[in-house]
């Protein structure tokens, strides 16, 4: 990659799967994506508004410099474009495509597929609550910088069965992504991601093959970092980003939405 190339401002899409059915904290009367969790302010610090919670992760989107995204919906959560419309609330152009197969987050992204072209992905999930704010910029940084095909942006946690843990090196090297495991020594799982038109055309190329599969509605959901571990087998580049004091919040669980009530709650009594 050349100075010129370099210097260019990447062509960046956000993606944000919303195909749940948000079955562990049911029944709720919005789309989990929607669920308040602290405020906004509106023109000043005293005219507050309910923030929802995928607000969060759109704004560190645009922090990063992404201004387009798409959210992919299932059928019947209308809630999430009417909501937010075509993204002026964010200054943000926000779409909206409608998954097909409902077996997992790989098959929901492929959704994508003939909208993103030769763009920079950037993968965040719209019911998650994480920090750093920056980490969207460090990670497209961190693959501008290295050219690799997939970045993944890694947060400790110490429940390895909720989430895919992840083995990397001392330069950042992925060596591995285990899915959910029972136990595990490893202190970082992977939430956020950015990634090449490579792994776009892998991404697809992969679920082509899984389509064929005459019990595929059979077999159990397939997680995107299995797909990401098969990448790596094949000789992909896949490095790390690891935010040592960052957080990540899934309140997609009873235990961890009552704890993102009560932080930013507390967050915004601090406020007053």
């Amino acid at each position: 990659m050349n100075n010129s190339d370099r210097s260019k401002k990447p062509h960046i899409i956000g993606l944000l799967p919303a195909g749940g059915h948000a079955t562990r904290i049911s029944p709720l009367p919005v789309s989990k994506e929607l669920y308040p969790i602290g405020f906004r302010c509106v023109g000043d610090e005293f005219n507050l508004r309910p923030k929802v919670v995928c607000h969060y992760l759109l704004e560190k989107m645009q922090l990063a410099g992404i201004d387009k995204a798409y959210f992919i919906l299932r059928s019947g959560k209308w809630d999430i474009p009417a909501y937010f419309g075509d993204g002026e609330m964010l200054s943000m152009n926000l779409g909206y495509l409608i998954m097909n197969l409902p077996f997992g987050v790989p098959f929901t992204l492929d959704q994508a597929y003939p909208f993103v072209g030769d763009a920079l992905v950037a993968l965040g999930f719209p019911d998650i609550l994480f920090q750093p704010e920056d980490a969207f910029k460090l990670i497209i940084a961190r693959q501008q910088a290295s050219d690799a095909d997939v970045v993944l942006g890694l947060f400790p946690t110490d429940k390895p069965q909720k989430a895919g843990m992840v083995d990397f090196d001392d330069t950042g090297r992925v060596r591995l992504i285990i899915e959910k495991p029972p136990q595990s020594n490893l202190q970082y799982m992977w939430g956020i991601a950015v990634w090449k038109s490579t792994f776009t055309e892998f991404l697809h190329q992969y679920l082509i093959t899984l389509k064929a599969k005459s019990n595929l509605s059979q077999l159990p959901e397939i997680p995107i970092g299995d797909v990401i571990q098969a990448a790596i087998q094949q000789g992909f580049h896949v490095e790390a980003e690891a935010f040592p004091d960052g957080t990540y919040l899934d309140i997609g669980t009873p235990d961890d939405l009552v704890r993102a009530v009560r932080q930013f709650t507390a967050f915004n009594n601090n406020l007053s």
